[in-house]
């Protein structure tokens, strides 16, 4: 079968063997696979990537010199399934699937793995416990994002924001695109989101953001009093003093008060920032920016060294939370709120190649104007993304 392997940073569409599945597995056909963000930065920063992985205990992937297929973002169709492994679907059904595969006694990540190849195939193995029926006859262009989507989803839920809360989404890549499209989808009714692209500004505003601005102009932080949030720490000094002596003009005593509308929620409003870029500096800038008491949920995968001052931040008292992935369940009912309308992402789709435009579809993506989300059909002959 044909397949594109990425090796010393080259991709090259190869012949490689049919997989063979074994207990447990599926072999399924590829419909189509989405280009993410992280495949861009391991094939130029594999190594140092693979000693990330290593220090946290995975060891399939540590070279920029093994051969990988990527594509971890798909759907497909059922094929055959490995011996002693029940068919709970018919062949032909159109699926999509958790990446992770068994192999012996360890789990591998598929596309991110030597050994299990990912989606930039004609056809791959999936664990029969990890796939999902795609409902209600949902596009299988669409059903290819659910990863991401999902991945998004899990973000949104790691967050506890409200609805009324004022969310700010920085960076509207597919990430940030994807978080955008879960938060209103969650009914949250104020999102801002921030990218210095014009391109992607307006497929922010087409995935429902509320305000959407050029980090370039104006801060995402601008309306903060407008949003009943504290932007200094003279700021929070002076609610704390002035809520004292507020409550000690009460009949009751002063601290019963307090903890009284503590328990009722009034507490200083802040925003809940989600990190979409995944570059140097950016986490900095948001401390150094952000009203006090800010959440931030880092989704953005930084794939070098950064900085942070920590007294800037306890100063504020940012919260900072690194999120990954996505649970089975967040996978399932992702999927399900795409195939009932209550999540639309289309918007995030804008080309398509074949196996033999993936390396062109790469180059494309490094233009932040042009593309979102690119998708590769392996049927399709096309050379670059259309």
């Amino acid at each position: 079968m044909k397949a594109v392997v990425c090796q010393n940073q080259q991709l090259e569409v190869r012949e490689l063997p049919e997989p063979i599945p074994e207990p447990g597995q599926v072999l399924v056909k590829v419909l189509r696979c989405g280009i993410c963000g992280s495949d861009l930065h391991v094939r130029q920063h594999c190594d140092h990537w693979g000693q990330i992985m290593s220090r946290s205990g995975y060891h399939s992937l540590k070279s920029s010199a093994q051969a990988v297929v990527f594509g971890h973002e798909f759907s497909a169709e059922v094929l055959d399934y490995g011996p002693g492994t029940k068919p709970k679907l018919k062949p032909g059904t159109p699926v999509v699937a958790l990446p992770f595969l068994r192999r012996g006694e360890r789990i591998e990540a598929l596309g991110l793995s030597e050994h299990c190849g990912g989606a930039y195939a004609e056809r791959m193995l999936v664990q029969d416990s990890m796939m999902l029926a795609i409902p209600n006859g949902l596009d299988p262009r669409v059903a290819a994002l659910t990863e991401p989507m999902a991945v998004a989803w899990h973000a949104v839920r790691r967050s506890e924001l409200k609805k009324s809360d004022v969310a700010v989404v920085i960076g509207c890549g597919p990430v940030g695109l994807a978080t955008i499209c879960l938060l209103k989808a969650k009914g949250v009714k104020t999102v801002v989101a921030s990218d210095f692209a014009p391109g992607r500004r307006a497929l922010a505003k087409a995935c429902g953001a509320d305000v959407v601005l050029n980090p370039g102009e104006d801060s995402p932080f601008k309306d903060w009093k407008d949003w009943g949030c504290i932007g200094d720490l003279p700021g929070l000094l002076d609610l704390a003093m002035t809520t004292r002596e507020q409550l000690g003009r009460l009949p009751v005593p002063w601290w019963q008060a307090w903890r009284l509308a503590e328990a009722l929620g009034a507490v200083p409003k802040r925003p809940v920032v989600f990190e979409c870029v995944g570059a140097p500096g950016v986490l900095q800038n948001l401390i150094n920016g952000a009203p006090q008491m800010t959440r931030i949920v880092v989704v953005g995968v930084c794939m070098q060294p950064d900085q942070i001052e920590p007294a800037m931040a306890i100063n504020k008292e940012i919260e900072l939370r690194f999120v990954l992935g996505y649970s089975p369940l967040e996978f399932r009912d992702t999927l399900h709120a795409m195939a009932d309308g209550k999540v639309r992402c289309e918007q995030l789709l804008t080309g398509e190649v074949g196996l033999a435009g993936v390396d062109a579809a790469f180059t494309a993506l490094k233009d932040p104007n042009r593309h979102a989300k690119i998708l590769i059909d392996p049927a399709s002959s096309l050379t670059a993304p259309a």
